[in-house]
Parts: C-alpha cells; structure tokens; sequence
C-alpha cells in the first residue's frame, strides 16, 4: 500500500512511517503520513504517537495525508488521532476505505453475501472472547476470521468446538489484495493438515496476518469459478522490462492489468546528438516550409524534435501544412499527446519497410515540395532512406538523439536475472538483447524469453537464448499480450495435468524443456 501512496505523492512531500504498537501486533499498521512541503521538523524517530506528528505538521501550515491500512473506521487510532484535531481546531475530512476483511476475501473470489443468506459476521481472532466464539459456532452464516497463518486451526477449532461443522467449507487468504497473494481451500477439520501438505506451515512467517472466511459460500467448487485475481494470465509472474525508463511506462501497465509486478531496467539511455547543428537546421526548414513530410520512426525522436520546439517557443500549430508519418501505433499515440494527428501510419507490419508500402511516390503536379525530414537516432536508417529516394523523395537524415548503453542496474538485479528470479523478459529490439546481456548478464534458463519479432529473436538466440515467445506482430502491445497468452496456456496446461500452478522462476532448473515459439 505504501508504494502505492507514493505514487500519488507529489514530488518534495515528507514522508513519517508510524510503526505499530510492538504490544499489540497487527492493529493497524505499518501506516504512513504523507506531509505536503520540505519539512524541518519531521527528522525525529517516528514513534506510535501519530496524532502528535500530525498535529505538529498541521500547525505549521502543512496539508497532511494519513494513510492507513483498510478503512479508517476500523483502525484502532485513527479516531483518537481525529478527536486531537478536533480539539485543536484543525479541520479534517475522512476517505472511506475497504476493510481487509472485505477486500480481501472479494480478491480471493469468495462472496460473503448471496440471494440465499445475509448472515455475515465479522471476528479477529486476536481479541474475540469465548462467548464471541459460541455466537459464531451456533451461526449458519458466513464468518469471515481476521487472524494469523499459525493460528488458523486453533480459530478453525474453536468454530468447531462452538459447534461449527468439521467439514464447513473454509478459505485461507495471505498477502490478499496484492500479486503475493495465495488462497487455500480447506475444510474446518482439515485446515491444519491442508497448509502442512502445501508446505505453507511450519513456517517463520507464520505470525503473517490472513483473512479466513468460513461458510458454505468458501467451497472450493465456487472459489474455481470466482477467483478471478488469482487467475489472471501472469499473477504474480516477475518480468523484466528492459527498456528506457520512458518506453517502459505503458508496458509496464499493461502487465499490471495482467497480474505481472513489471521490473524496469534502463538498458539504453537516450542523449542529444553530439553536434546539434544538423537538428536545430532541419527544425528551422520544418517552419519555413523546406519539408513536405517529417517521417518519426520512434517514440524518442517525437520527444527530440518536441524538445527542440519548446527549446524555440514553436508547438505542434509549427507542423501546420505538413504531412507528418508515424512508424507505429506507439510513435503515433506519442505524436497525438503532442497535438498532432499523424497522416500516415502502416497498415500492416510496423515497421521501416510497412511505411514504405505505403508511402506515396513522389508527384510533382501535388507535391509542390519533394523533401521529407527524418528525425533518428544515431544507428543508421538506411532502408527507410533507400525506400523514400526509390519513391523519387528527397531526405533530409538527420541525428535527432543518440542511444548510449545505461549504467548496469544494482547488483540484486544483476544476481536475479542471472539466477532465474524473473519469470520472464521482454525484449522489444536487438539492441535491448545486447544491452541487458552487456550489463546485466545473461537471463537464466527458466525465464521465458520473450521476442517483438524475428530480427530480436535471431540476436536472443545467438546470445545463447531460447525464445518462448514471439509477438505476431512487432508491437509491445501485441508481444504483452502474447506473453500473456503464452501465461494462460501455461496455467491451463497445469491445471488439466491436476499439476499446482507454479511461475516459471518456481521450477527447478533441470525440469525445463524446450518449448516452441508462439
């Protein structure tokens, strides 16, 4: 949750973590409070004493956000931290949150409610009385148990000897809400020896908080068909994203949506050309009208040229009267959050060669100009630049920007993708294959490989790597969905085998096989 937090956090904010109560375990915590501006007087050890830390943030002008873990209502200090503002006179406002124990068992696809029953009961192990247990062993209903992994059969045996069922359906959800989550189906009777076959326990985690939801409605045979989170093509898979921290953003959330935790790892990073004359030339002939098309064949020279404008005072109104070309759906969306809309975008393969397909030749009765501006990096073009002279066009080459190998990333990165701590890699070119091998080292044997086209699958494959996958078609849209693809089947082919679902990093590395592209 705290990453999470930060996110949202603007930049220069103080944060203060507000540990637990070490008496108390688990009410709460660990929670953070997010103070807006540089704060001086915030460099003491947070302690419990939230409501002081607040206060103290609040009465030096500072807006204050105090996050905390589910919802407000049911945090066992957020009211008192209310009433100390109240009596100083600080006004506040209260964002209702989901409780864990709702949340969690709605992610774990177990329904607390139906048309057939409204019976649902709450109880936290820790601090529930023998007479609280008797209420909820002489229930029918659902009662959903906020307690620990270890303790688990000793709630599940106090239901029972309240007067529960042995055989009651029972869910056990850890890490729920989060791609570390893992559910548990059990019955009351045999939770205990359900957790000791999945080897879950003995464990030295087992003082981890769990949410157990307990009732007819928590069959396994309902949970198969409701756990959507869980079941999501890429849950909980670790895949590297080898890209500019820039590029990486929108892959990065379309394998979130899949159930992945994206890594990014800055392979390339892009710098101004080394003599910029050629570029600030070529932006001066833009707006004089030297060009009838400005083809961009990357994200990265959109983002050079619209450097270039701000550097000038222009914005996109300077494209006015020229046609602008796009490589690719990603270099066109990038051109639109610019201002403007490309002319031309391929029909088919994304590429140098499917802009030539359809690019016009040049006519001198309706091109009254027959140069085009190609803004690139530093690695030649020549096949688009051969293409367009073949087309009768004149063009203007010219270094946009350069792409230099990044720094290597840290040295825990360096040893997980060396020893198959990722469950995949996606490469989205050949460089991107030589620059993480050059830096990082060679990704393990288990990782599934995964390929943008056939040109970064041949440079895979000569640096001593199988690909597993491969994009039908060279987008890193289509090459996220064709790993998830390739995820789905996986899981699919595991389950119909009665196999456990596993991510690929969880197999030992004799086991692997050599699977075929997809």
């Amino acid at each position: 949750m705290l990453d999470v937090v930060r996110t949202h956090a603007r930049q220069g904010v103080s944060e203060v973590h507000t540990d637990a109560d070490p008496s108390d375990p688990g009410t709460g915590a660990p929670q953070l409070t997010v103070v807006d501006g540089a704060s001086t007087t915030l460099g003491a050890p947070a302690v419990r004493d939230a409501a002081h830390l607040v206060m103290e943030a609040a009465r030096g002008g500072r807006r204050v956000v105090r996050a905390v873990t589910g919802d407000p209502g049911l945090d066992a200090y957020a009211a008192e931290e209310m009433l100390a503002c109240a009596a100083a006179g600080v006004p506040f406002e209260v964002v209702p949150g989901i409780a864990n124990a709702v949340g969690v068992p709605a992610y774990a696809g177990v329904p607390l409610r139906d048309a057939e029953g409204a019976d649902v009961r709450f109880v936290d192990a820790r601090t529930a009385s023998d007479r609280c247990w008797t209420e909820m062993g002489a229930s029918d209903g659902t009662v959903v148990v906020s307690t620990t992994l270890d303790s688990v059969a000793a709630a599940a045996g106090e239901l029972v000897s309240a007067g529960r069922k042995p055989d009651t359906p029972l869910t056990v959800t850890i890490a729920g809400t989060t791609t570390r989550q893992r559910t548990w189906s059990a019955t009351l009777g045999t939770v205990a020896q359900t957790l000791k076959q999945a080897k879950v326990l003995p464990s030295p985690d087992g003082g981890r908080p769990v949410i157990a939801v307990v009732g007819e409605r928590s069959a396994s045979a309902r949970r198969d068909q409701l756990s959507w989170f869980e079941s999501k093509p890429l849950f909980g898979w670790k895949v590297l994203v080898p890209r500019t921290k820039e590029q990486a953003a929108s892959l990065s959330d379309q394998l979130r949506s899949y159930g992945a935790v994206p890594h990014e790892v800055p392979t390339i990073a892009v710098e101004p050309p080394r003599t910029p004359q050629q570029m600030e030339r070529a932006v001066k002939g833009l707006v004089t009208g030297r060009y009838e098309w400005i083809a961009f064949t990357s994200v990265n020279a959109v983002k050079a040229v619209r450097e270039k404008f701000e550097e000038y005072g222009l914005d996109a109104r300077a494209f006015a009267g020229i046609k602008v070309a796009a490589v690719g759906e990603q270099t066109a969306n990038a051109l639109i959050a610019f201002g403007v809309k490309p002319d031309l975008v391929p029909s088919g393969e994304q590429s140098a060669a499917g802009l030539l397909e359809d690019w016009p030749p040049y006519d001198p009765v309706f091109d009254p100009i027959d140069r085009v501006f190609l803004p690139r990096a530093d690695i030649a073009t020549e096949t688009l630049v051969a293409g367009l002279i073949e087309l009768g066009w004149e063009v203007d080459d010219v270094t946009a920007y350069r792409t230099v190998r990044a720094s290597p990333p840290p040295a825990t990165t360096r040893e997980a993708i060396k020893g198959g701590g990722f469950d995949a890699v996606l490469f989205t070119s050949s460089s991107t294959v030589r620059n993480l091998v050059g830096i990082a080292g060679k990704p393990h044997n288990v990782t599934v490989i995964a390929c943008i086209g056939p040109a970064t699958a041949k440079t895979a494959e000569e640096h001593g790597l199988r690909v597993d996958v491969m994009s039908p078609e060279p987008s890193v849209t289509k090459l996220a969905e064709a790993l998830a693809d390739f995820g789905l089947r996986r899981r699919a082919a595991a389950l119909e085998a009665g196999d456990p679902v596993t991510r690929p990093s969880e197999r030992r590395p004799g086991s692997r096989r050599r699977r075929s592209s997809t």
